[in-house]
């Protein structure tokens, strides 16, 4: 009741302020939220009269651009993105939130044998058994950056380096797990949660874990920021928190 109560505050103000808003609200975001984003962009559309126009994109590649001045009215990063993309000034400071946590967790074919990955030499022992190994392009997200740092610290680059396959969830790197091409895949738990045939094994050990808190922001050249401020709001409610829950994301503490 408390949810259906701060949501309904929430979208009686944005049709209160549908009428002075115009096109639609362009926003640029990294792939990890987008189960979240379909929940929630639906009630927001319809309340505020609305449409958002998503791009997904690899972190490395929206940085890029927005840098190279492309224009959004929101962005959807991690949080030391936000600061950065609001020191250059891209992004306004004044106008942000804090959306989740993220952690990277392991995930198998269903079905298939799940490996012990409760502990660093639990996990580098998986990895050597398997026959293929899929994770994102190190130069493309921070996951696939840290699985590169990973599995140095680990001391099997070279055993893994003929096994492993590059891609980001966003172009299907899951998917090869789902279709047996790849035995194990590591992503950010968002990305896996709802892949229809894998399992998640769970998140990766302490010790080598990634945690990344993703977080949203108003652009600075926004042509509507009133509407993109609302949508950030909405987004960012704790009356949606158990959305972003369920997409793999953790209460930011």
């Amino acid at each position: 009741m408390k949810n259906d109560i701060g949501l309904a505050v929430i979208f009686f103000a944005l049709a209160a302020a549908a009428p002075a808003w115009g096109a639609e609200l362009r926003v640029m975001s990294g792939g990890a939220p987008q189960g979240a984003l379909a929940v929630l962009t639906p009630k927001f559309e319809q309340a505020s009269g609305r449409k958002v126009n998503f791009t997904f994109i690899t972190l490395t590649a929206l940085r890029q651009k927005l840098l190279a001045g492309e224009k959004i009215d929101v962005a959807i990063v991690p949080v030391p993105m936000v600061d950065s993309l609001a020191e250059a000034g891209i992004l306004d400071r004044d106008h942000r939130a804090t959306l989740g946590v993220l952690k990277l967790s392991a995930i198998v074919r269903e079905g298939a044998p799940r490996p012990d990955i409760s502990t660093p030499e639990a996990f580098r022992q998986a990895l050597l058994a398997a026959r293929s190994v899929v994770y994102s392009t190190p130069t493309a997200t921070p996951s696939g950056a840290h699985m590169a740092k990973v599995v140095e610290q680990l001391g099997i680059a070279d055993a893994l380096k003929a096994k492993t396959i590059y891609r980001p969830a966003l172009e299907g790197g899951a998917e090869l797990v789902a279709k047996g091409e790849a035995e194990i895949g590591i992503y950010p738990s968002s990305e896996v949660v709802h892949v229809k045939g894998v399992s998640v094994i769970g998140a990766l050990p302490a010790a080598i874990q990634l945690r990344t808190v993703y977080g949203v922001a108003v652009a600075k050249g926004s042509t509507s920021p009133e509407a993109a401020a609302a949508f950030v709001r909405s987004i960012s409610d704790p009356a949606v928190r158990d959305v972003w829950e369920k997409a793999g994301f953790e209460a930011p503490k």
